[in-house]
């Protein structure tokens, strides 16, 4: 008998044409991690479901079925934010992709959906001071959760202790290695590195990372950006040229 789940609190991350009435829709969910579900006359005007089933919004939905495509049942807005705008809708948009390439399919991960709807809540916010900063702790907590990001206290190769006064780069396949100034990597102090995996470790991981992030935004950018592209297969995430393409206009 199909599983019928209930008051399942979501995010849309993608919609997909599945026919002229109806959707298939990329589904973040708390406890059932990415879904895909068809949304069946979502399209039409008299929907139920066409004002609700947008991007960066708080839903409750109930889906059913066995099959790797679900049905969804329900949706409800949870209220609570607004719609991103501008820079801030871009932003949203990037973490989207983030999950749809990184997540497998039904695999639950409870306290990176508290992330992502932590990190929405900031862009849906009007400091836009706080965006970047938001945007850098979902990529390590993301990164961490899916078992991508080395410790950020020890040198990954050699399990060496990191010196308070040492630079090291956060490299993929070789991890936290000591930063040497020919190789012309960015790079992070040891105290920096140490301040953020005590982050990722708070109770709060999401707000002190923020926090701790904040000071060291431009090093660690273009070093995440890295990591996430080897991880992803790609040399530039859609999202990001998008934003490029905008900004050129």
């Amino acid at each position: 008998m199909a599983k019928r789940i209930s008051d399942e609190p979501a995010f849309v991350l993608h919609r997909y044409d599945w026919s002229e009435s109806s959707l298939i829709l990329e589904v973040f969910t708390r406890h059932h991690g990415r879904v895909a579900l068809v949304a069946k006359g979502a399209k039409k005007p008299s929907s139920n479901f066409r004002p609700v089933l947008l991007p960066l919004q708080p839903l409750q939905v109930a889906f059913g079925g066995d099959s790797e495509i679900r049905t969804l049942k329900g949706a409800e807005w949870a209220g609570g934010q607004v719609m991103p705008t501008g820079d801030a809708l871009l932003s949203g948009y990037y973490l989207n992709e983030l999950l749809l390439r990184l997540l497998a399919r039904d695999d639950p991960h409870p306290q990176l959906f508290d992330t992502y709807a932590a990190a929405v809540s900031v862009l849906a916010s009007e400091h836009g001071e706080a965006f970047e900063p938001a945007l850098r702790a979902f990529e390590l907590l993301l990164l961490r959760e899916i078992g991508l990001l080395p410790s950020l206290d020890m040198q990954t190769l050699t399990l060496g202790a990191l010196e308070t006064g040492g630079r090291y780069s956060l490299v993929p396949e070789a991890g936290l290695v000591a930063a040497r100034e020919q190789d012309g990597r960015a790079s992070l102090g040891g105290s920096q590195w140490l301040a953020l995996q005590r982050a990722l470790d708070d109770p709060a991981p999401f707000s002190a990372t923020v926090r701790q992030a904040a000071p060291v935004i431009a090093e660690l950018k273009s070093q995440l950006r890295t990591l996430l592209h080897y991880h992803c297969g790609v040399s530039t995430l859609r999202t990001r040229q998008l934003m490029i393409d905008l900004q050129a206009l």
